[in-house]
């Protein structure tokens, strides 16, 4: 089976993206993992499909695989690529663009200068809406790790996050203890290791061990859960620039309770088609 993708990239998180509304496409987890390998395939943190909708009331359906091969519900910084996607392919000429996953719907608006902004829809809290085991919820949780026990705060953007507060990004220990926290006992579904520096109430560092796909230059939803915690810590604005590896985003959220708004920059990288046995 031959494949036509769009390569992409949101700050250097990067995607395959298949138009799987002209003709149905499966994607296998292990063909997913040859896609995304870097040496023997195209090479992406994760595949995106762009699929006919399931629910009356939306234009598409958003599936997102890891480079692992697993299956998630959400990811923002695909989610603005994807918007860029179904608009250059023709698939729309919507600019708000209503798309639903596993974890719900999503409204996506492409602006005026090709920027994409993503209601990422309300933050939660509950231990077991992320899941995380825990008896009830706090503001923060202590994670017990080997050698040693890390504050955490805890919560889901249609994916779980763990995030905690570090004083220098740059050193932070994000590949000794992302994969710890990643597939540590009290996330069943695995979770979104973040760190997160302070630079002012405006302004926040962030880096990401993402589930599934390990450090990536940006993770869209981790900038938005580290701006979340930080908000709720009392240290930030409702409007905040979150700097990661791989460039800037803009994070709106009023409060609990209310919807977050990510905004940032989606582009193309290349045209290409693949073979999948």
């Amino acid at each position: 089976m031959r494949i036509n993708f769009t390569k992409m990239q949101g700050l250097g998180n990067d995607f395959v993206v298949i138009d799987a509304v002209s003709r149905p496409v499966h994607i296998s987890p292990q063909q997913a993992r040859r896609i995304a390998d870097r040496r023997y395939g195209v090479g992406c943190d994760q595949i995106l499909l762009a699929e006919r909708p399931r629910s009356p009331g939306v234009d598409f359906f958003y599936r997102i695989i890891n480079a692992d091969g697993g299956e998630v519900g959400q990811c923002g910084n695909g989610a603005r690529c994807l918007a860029r996607f179904v608009r250059e392919k023709g698939l729309t000429i919507r600019h708000e663009i209503a798309v639903e996953t596993l974890a719900g719907t999503m409204t996506l608006k492409v602006n005026p200068d090709q920027s994409v902004t993503v209601d990422m829809g309300v933050p939660r809290f509950e231990p077991s809406a992320v899941p995380f085991v825990a008896a009830a919820r706090e503001p923060m949780y202590d994670l017990d790790l080997d050698g040693g026990c890390v504050q955490i705060a805890v919560l889901s953007l249609g994916n779980p996050h763990a995030v905690q507060r570090v004083t220098d990004l740059d050193r932070a220990p994000v590949q000794a203890q992302g994969p710890v926290i990643e597939r540590h006992p009290r996330f069943p579904e695995r979770v979104n290791a973040g760190f997160f520096q302070l630079l002012d109430s405006g302004h926040i560092r962030v880096r990401v061990y993402e589930r599934g796909a390990g450090e990536t230059l940006a993770c869209g939803s981790g900038a938005c859960a580290a701006m979340v915690a930080g908000r709720q810590m009392g240290l930030l604005d409702a409007r905040v620039a979150v700097e990661l590896r791989g460039g800037r985003l803009r994070v709106d959220w009023e409060g609990e309770g209310k919807p977050l708004y990510m905004s940032g920059p989606a582009e193309t990288v290349f045209e290409g088609e693949i073979e999948l046995s």
